[in-house]
Protein backbone atom coordinates (compact mmCIF):
# COMPACT_ATOMS: atom_id res chain seq x y z
CA UNK A 1 0.00 0.00 0.00
CA UNK A 2 1.22 3.33 -0.86
CA UNK A 3 1.89 5.81 1.93
CA UNK A 4 -1.25 8.04 2.93
CA UNK A 5 -1.97 11.26 4.73
CA UNK A 6 -2.90 11.00 8.66
CA UNK A 7 -6.81 12.55 7.80
CA UNK A 8 -8.87 9.63 6.96
CA UNK A 9 -7.43 7.28 9.72
CA UNK A 10 -7.48 9.81 12.37
CA UNK A 11 -10.91 10.69 11.54
CA UNK A 12 -12.12 6.83 11.47
CA UNK A 13 -10.35 6.49 14.81
CA UNK A 14 -12.18 9.26 16.14
CA UNK A 15 -15.22 8.22 15.14
CA UNK A 16 -14.66 4.19 16.33
CA UNK A 17 -13.39 5.40 19.34
CA UNK A 18 -9.88 3.91 19.06
CA UNK A 19 -6.17 5.54 18.52
CA UNK A 20 -3.69 5.57 15.99
CA UNK A 21 -0.42 4.92 17.56
CA UNK A 22 2.84 7.15 15.99
CA UNK A 23 6.12 5.12 17.00
CA UNK A 24 8.99 7.58 15.97
CA UNK A 25 11.72 6.18 13.76
CA UNK A 26 15.54 6.39 14.23
CA UNK A 27 16.88 3.96 11.37
CA UNK A 28 15.90 0.97 9.33
CA UNK A 29 15.86 -1.39 11.91
CA UNK A 30 12.81 0.65 13.81
CA UNK A 31 11.26 1.10 10.42
CA UNK A 32 11.33 -2.59 9.86
CA UNK A 33 9.87 -3.13 13.37
CA UNK A 34 7.50 -0.68 13.48
CA UNK A 35 5.77 -1.69 10.15
CA UNK A 36 5.91 -5.69 10.92
CA UNK A 37 4.56 -4.43 14.20
CA UNK A 38 1.28 -3.10 12.31
CA UNK A 39 1.47 -5.55 9.55
CA UNK A 40 0.57 -8.57 12.25
CA UNK A 41 -1.98 -6.18 13.92
CA UNK A 42 -3.43 -5.12 10.83
CA UNK A 43 -3.50 -1.89 12.06
CA UNK A 44 -3.22 1.38 10.60
CA UNK A 45 0.38 3.09 11.70
CA UNK A 46 2.07 7.09 11.36
CA UNK A 47 5.65 6.49 11.32
CA UNK A 48 7.26 10.15 12.89
CA UNK A 49 10.32 11.72 12.48
CA UNK A 50 11.86 14.13 14.40
CA UNK A 51 13.80 16.70 12.71
CA UNK A 52 16.50 15.15 14.75
CA UNK A 53 16.19 11.75 13.72
CA UNK A 54 15.55 13.31 9.89
CA UNK A 55 19.50 14.70 10.22
CA UNK A 56 20.76 11.29 11.45
CA UNK A 57 19.43 9.03 9.09
CA UNK A 58 20.75 11.54 6.03
CA UNK A 59 17.57 13.85 5.65
CA UNK A 60 13.84 13.68 4.55
CA UNK A 61 14.68 12.23 1.11
CA UNK A 62 16.83 9.39 2.54
CA UNK A 63 13.75 8.50 4.62
CA UNK A 64 11.23 8.19 2.58
CA UNK A 65 13.00 6.32 -0.05
CA UNK A 66 13.74 4.03 2.64
CA UNK A 67 9.94 3.93 3.70
CA UNK A 68 8.66 3.42 0.15
CA UNK A 69 10.90 0.61 -0.02
CA UNK A 70 9.92 -1.12 2.70
CA UNK A 71 6.79 -0.68 2.68
CA UNK A 72 7.00 -2.69 -0.78
CA UNK A 73 9.42 -5.34 -0.12
CA UNK A 74 8.09 -6.37 3.28
CA UNK A 75 4.31 -6.55 1.28
CA UNK A 76 2.73 -3.93 3.96
CA UNK A 77 -1.08 -3.27 3.25
CA UNK A 78 -2.25 -1.54 6.04
CA UNK A 79 -2.42 2.34 5.64
CA UNK A 80 1.16 3.84 6.94
CA UNK A 81 1.20 7.82 7.09
CA UNK A 82 5.24 8.97 7.62
CA UNK A 83 4.78 12.26 9.82
CA UNK A 84 7.04 15.00 10.30
CA UNK A 85 7.14 15.49 14.11
CA UNK A 86 7.45 18.50 15.55
CA UNK A 87 8.22 20.83 12.51
CA UNK A 88 10.38 23.67 13.81
CA UNK A 89 9.28 26.13 10.78
CA UNK A 90 7.36 26.66 7.71
CA UNK A 91 10.13 25.45 5.48
CA UNK A 92 11.19 22.64 7.36
CA UNK A 93 7.66 21.29 7.04
CA UNK A 94 7.55 22.16 3.13
CA UNK A 95 10.92 20.36 2.76
CA UNK A 96 9.15 17.45 4.42
CA UNK A 97 5.99 17.76 2.09
CA UNK A 98 8.53 18.22 -1.28
CA UNK A 99 10.50 15.05 -0.19
CA UNK A 100 7.51 12.77 -0.14
CA UNK A 101 6.15 12.88 3.74
CA UNK A 102 2.55 12.87 3.88
CA UNK A 103 1.88 14.42 7.10
CA UNK A 104 3.52 17.32 9.02
CA UNK A 105 3.45 18.84 12.69
CA UNK A 106 4.08 23.06 12.84
CA UNK A 107 5.01 23.29 15.89
CA UNK A 108 4.23 26.76 17.04
CA UNK A 109 2.91 26.95 20.49
CA UNK A 110 6.35 28.31 21.85
CA UNK A 111 5.74 31.45 20.51
CA UNK A 112 2.72 33.77 20.41
CA UNK A 113 -0.99 33.10 19.62
CA UNK A 114 -1.10 34.40 16.65
CA UNK A 115 2.19 33.64 15.20
CA UNK A 116 0.88 30.61 15.53
CA UNK A 117 -1.97 31.07 13.73
CA UNK A 118 -0.25 32.54 10.89
CA UNK A 119 2.65 29.81 10.59
CA UNK A 120 -0.22 26.71 10.60
CA UNK A 121 -2.29 28.78 8.02
CA UNK A 122 0.59 29.05 5.85
CA UNK A 123 1.75 25.01 6.01
CA UNK A 124 -1.97 23.91 5.72
CA UNK A 125 -2.36 25.75 2.48
CA UNK A 126 0.59 24.18 1.09
CA UNK A 127 0.45 21.17 2.71
CA UNK A 128 -3.31 20.72 1.39
CA UNK A 129 -2.95 21.34 -2.30
CA UNK A 130 -0.68 18.59 -2.26
CA UNK A 131 -2.74 15.90 -0.44
CA UNK A 132 -0.85 16.35 2.62
CA UNK A 133 -2.42 15.96 6.70
CA UNK A 134 -1.15 18.78 9.16
CA UNK A 135 -0.85 18.71 12.72
CA UNK A 136 -0.64 21.55 14.79
CA UNK A 137 -0.34 22.25 19.14
CA UNK A 138 -0.89 24.64 21.87
CA UNK A 139 0.35 24.88 24.87
CA UNK A 140 3.63 23.34 26.43
CA UNK A 141 3.91 19.35 26.80
CA UNK A 142 6.94 19.26 29.16
CA UNK A 143 10.08 17.50 29.23
CA UNK A 144 12.65 16.84 25.80
CA UNK A 145 12.26 14.85 22.72
CA UNK A 146 15.28 15.63 20.52
CA UNK A 147 15.23 19.17 19.88
CA UNK A 148 12.24 19.85 21.64
CA UNK A 149 12.81 21.32 24.71
CA UNK A 150 10.23 22.42 27.60
CA UNK A 151 10.40 23.48 30.90
CA UNK A 152 7.19 23.09 33.09
CA UNK A 153 3.60 22.10 31.91
CA UNK A 154 1.11 24.99 30.39
CA UNK A 155 -2.05 23.28 29.79
CA UNK A 156 -3.71 25.06 25.67
CA UNK A 157 -6.37 27.19 26.14
CA UNK A 158 -9.60 25.95 24.70
CA UNK A 159 -11.16 28.68 23.30
CA UNK A 160 -7.75 29.39 21.49
CA UNK A 161 -8.04 25.89 20.19
CA UNK A 162 -11.34 26.51 18.94
CA UNK A 163 -10.02 29.67 16.92
CA UNK A 164 -6.84 27.81 15.79
CA UNK A 165 -8.93 25.34 14.11
CA UNK A 166 -11.31 27.66 12.34
CA UNK A 167 -8.71 30.15 11.51
CA UNK A 168 -6.43 27.37 9.65
CA UNK A 169 -8.14 24.20 8.83
CA UNK A 170 -5.76 22.12 10.32
CA UNK A 171 -6.65 18.23 10.13
CA UNK A 172 -5.67 17.22 13.73
CA UNK A 173 -4.62 19.34 17.10
CA UNK A 174 -2.56 18.48 19.73
CA UNK A 175 -3.65 20.55 23.05
CA UNK A 176 -1.08 20.42 26.03
CA UNK A 177 -2.69 19.00 28.75
CA UNK A 178 -0.27 17.89 31.28
CA UNK A 179 1.49 14.59 29.45
CA UNK A 180 5.46 15.19 28.95
CA UNK A 181 8.00 14.04 26.49
CA UNK A 182 10.41 10.97 28.06
CA UNK A 183 9.83 9.13 31.01
CA UNK A 184 7.31 11.00 34.25
CA UNK A 185 8.76 11.39 37.43
CA UNK A 186 5.24 10.69 38.91
CA UNK A 187 1.88 9.54 37.91
CA UNK A 188 0.88 11.53 34.51
CA UNK A 189 -2.24 14.18 35.25
CA UNK A 190 -3.84 14.84 32.50
CA UNK A 191 -6.30 17.63 32.14
CA UNK A 192 -9.88 15.36 30.90
CA UNK A 193 -11.97 17.63 31.91
CA UNK A 194 -10.14 20.55 29.42
CA UNK A 195 -9.67 17.49 26.72
CA UNK A 196 -14.01 17.70 26.90
CA UNK A 197 -14.29 20.79 26.59
CA UNK A 198 -11.80 21.25 23.88
CA UNK A 199 -13.16 18.15 21.69
CA UNK A 200 -16.17 19.49 21.99
CA UNK A 201 -15.45 22.76 20.47
CA UNK A 202 -13.22 21.87 17.87
CA UNK A 203 -14.59 18.61 16.40
CA UNK A 204 -11.75 17.48 14.66
CA UNK A 205 -8.92 14.78 16.14
CA UNK A 206 -6.82 15.44 19.02
CA UNK A 207 -3.51 14.11 19.63
CA UNK A 208 -1.73 13.27 22.67
CA UNK A 209 1.50 13.47 22.80
CA UNK A 210 4.21 11.75 25.44
CA UNK A 211 2.22 8.27 25.36
CA UNK A 212 4.67 6.47 27.25
CA UNK A 213 4.30 5.56 31.02
CA UNK A 214 0.43 6.68 30.54
CA UNK A 215 -1.76 3.87 32.26
CA UNK A 216 -3.93 2.77 30.21
CA UNK A 217 -7.06 3.64 32.11
CA UNK A 218 -6.21 7.20 30.79
CA UNK A 219 -5.62 6.12 27.67
CA UNK A 220 -8.80 5.09 27.43
CA UNK A 221 -9.80 7.98 28.84
CA UNK A 222 -8.32 10.30 26.81
CA UNK A 223 -10.03 8.17 23.84
CA UNK A 224 -13.23 8.83 24.89
CA UNK A 225 -12.70 12.60 24.75
CA UNK A 226 -11.56 12.74 21.17
CA UNK A 227 -7.82 11.60 21.14
CA UNK A 228 -7.33 9.58 18.14
CA UNK A 229 -3.80 9.86 17.66
CA UNK A 230 -1.19 8.97 20.52
CA UNK A 231 2.30 9.14 20.30
CA UNK A 232 4.97 6.77 21.33
CA UNK A 233 8.66 7.32 21.21
CA UNK A 234 10.55 6.85 24.69
CA UNK A 235 9.10 2.91 25.66
CA UNK A 236 10.55 1.73 22.53
CA UNK A 237 13.24 3.23 23.25
CA UNK A 238 13.69 1.82 26.46
CA UNK A 239 12.90 -1.73 25.17
CA UNK A 240 15.24 -1.40 23.08
CA UNK A 241 18.47 -0.37 24.93
CA UNK A 242 17.71 -2.99 27.47
CA UNK A 243 17.23 -5.99 24.92
CA UNK A 244 21.02 -4.47 23.38
CA UNK A 245 22.39 -4.26 26.87
CA UNK A 246 21.47 -8.09 27.73
CA UNK A 247 22.84 -9.34 24.45
CA UNK A 248 26.32 -7.34 25.21
CA UNK A 249 26.19 -8.29 28.43
CA UNK A 250 25.83 -12.24 27.36
CA UNK A 251 28.27 -12.28 24.89
CA UNK A 252 31.74 -9.85 25.47
CA UNK A 253 33.10 -11.76 22.07
CA UNK A 254 29.96 -10.42 20.16
CA UNK A 255 30.70 -8.09 17.30
CA UNK A 256 28.39 -8.62 14.56
CA UNK A 257 25.85 -5.14 14.59
CA UNK A 258 23.08 -7.72 13.68
CA UNK A 259 23.63 -9.84 16.27
CA UNK A 260 23.48 -6.94 18.87
CA UNK A 261 20.55 -4.84 16.76
CA UNK A 262 18.60 -7.99 16.33
CA UNK A 263 17.54 -8.62 19.23
CA UNK A 264 16.86 -5.04 19.95
CA UNK A 265 14.30 -4.94 16.85
CA UNK A 266 12.06 -7.74 18.01
CA UNK A 267 11.80 -5.50 21.37
CA UNK A 268 10.12 -3.37 19.54
CA UNK A 269 8.21 -5.52 17.69
CA UNK A 270 6.40 -6.68 20.54
CA UNK A 271 5.91 -3.15 22.66
CA UNK A 272 4.38 -1.66 19.49
CA UNK A 273 1.78 -4.59 19.35
CA UNK A 274 1.34 -4.10 23.27
CA UNK A 275 0.53 -0.21 22.15
CA UNK A 276 -1.56 -0.84 19.09
CA UNK A 277 -3.64 -3.38 21.40
CA UNK A 278 -3.72 -0.63 24.15
CA UNK A 279 -4.96 2.08 21.48
CA UNK A 280 -7.71 -0.16 20.28
CA UNK A 281 -6.49 -0.07 16.44
CA UNK A 282 -5.96 -3.90 16.38
CA UNK A 283 -7.60 -4.87 13.43
CA UNK A 284 -8.66 -1.30 12.41
CA UNK A 285 -6.81 -1.47 9.33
Amino acid sequence: MALVSMTEMLNKAREGKYAVGQFNINNLEWTQAILTAAQKSNAPVILGVSEGAARYMGGFKVITAMVGALIESMEITVPVAIHLDHGSSIEKCKEAIDAGFTSVMIDGSHGPFEGNVEMTKTVVEYAHARGVSVEAELGVVGGQEDDVIADGVIYADAQECKELVERTGLDCLAPALGSVHGEYAGEPNLGFAEMQEINELTGVPLVLHGGTGIPTADIQNAISRGTAKINVNTENQIAWTKMVREVLASDAKVYDPRKVIGPGKEAIVETVMGKIREFGSEGKA
